[in-house]
């Protein structure tokens, strides 16, 4: 049985499929496609802690998928930006895990993980699968790696 590590980046799945299908993804379709004949090692889905109740509620449902739900404070600058994102430790933990699983499956358009997904491909020979929103992910994203799974009605709620 292939052994299997899901890295999903919350913010980035939420707002890319928002934006196209003006919807929700739905974890609870991604769960069932991606681990069916597979054992799960490690799920994480990383997301920002904004302290309201629909946030938690959103949270305890993808633990009781299988997910370990890690948390990053949500940051709003005096400038009106804000900061939030989990680049760095998606890769470390796709890192640390890599030696333990066969596939990485990674949700999220991010180019930024175009270098992970190489680096995981090519020197710890891992197979690397991407869950994007077509026209939102990164050609770099998907061009690095071993296949990319366009997120579509299959996975959506609508």
């Amino acid at each position: 049985m292939q052994k299997v590590l899901l890295l999903v980046d919350v913010q980035n799945v939420y707002y890319t499929v928002r934006q196209v299908y003006g919807c929700n993804f739905d974890y609870n379709a991604f769960w069932s496609r991606v681990t069916a004949g597979r054992e799960v090692v490690k799920a994480f889905a990383y997301a920002t802690e904004r302290g309201d109740q629909k946030q938690r509620e959103f949270q305890n449902i993808l633990r009781a998928i299988g997910f370990e739900v890690k948390l990053k404070n949500f940051i709003q600058r005096a400038d009106g930006s804000a900061k939030g994102d989990w680049d760095v430790g998606i890769t470390i933990d796709a890192m640390e895990y890599a030696g333990d699983v066969d596939a990485v499956v990674l949700v999220s358009g991010d180019g930024d993980f175009d270098l992970l997904a190489h680096k995981l491909r090519e020197d710890k020979n891992k197979k690397v699968e991407v869950y994007g929103v077509p026209g939102l992910t990164a050609a770099a994203l998907i061009n690095a790696a071993s296949e990319f799974i366009p997120i579509d009605d299959g996975l959506l709620l609508r």
